[in-house]
């Protein structure tokens, strides 16, 4: 079946690092638009990363202002996953993340979401940035 298994979350102090992971089965990701997204109770969900299909030959993806220099998207095309590394993380990146497929990065102020995204997210995970 169509899965995303996502790993990474937990717990770290401010200035950490965590990587979050997401296992894909059942389709190929080199196929979707690819990407991130978090979301806090009581707040709207918002795209952290997105790589478009025309970006999956190269290192290049889109990434929210709040966290352009400290996280960094991946993928592994043999294990048919992807990574979000997350390096100097603050409190306010506390929230539950989620990896997600569909048919598009957006444009304009929207290039970090992924666009229509399939029913088949990531589970979510946790990250707790605390002292």
């Amino acid at each position: 079946q169509v899965q995303f298994v996502e790993s990474g979350g937990g717990l770290v102090q401010p200035g950490g690092s965590l990587r979050h992971s997401c296992e894909a089965s059942g389709f190929t990701l080199d196929n979707f638009a690819i990407g991130w997204f978090r979301q806090a109770p009581g707040k709207e969900r918002e795209g952290v990363s997105c790589k478009g299909l025309s970006d999956h030959s190269s290192n290049y993806a889109d990434y929210a202002d709040s966290v352009k220099g400290r996280f960094t998207f991946s993928r592994d095309k043999a294990k048919n996953t992807l990574y979000l590394q997350m390096n100097s993380l603050k409190p306010e990146d506390t929230d539950t993340y989620y990896c997600a497929a569909g048919a598009a990065c957006g444009t304009s102020d929207q290039q970090a979401t992924v666009l229509y995204p399939m029913d088949a997210w990531g589970q979510g995970t946790l990250v707790n940035v605390s002292s």
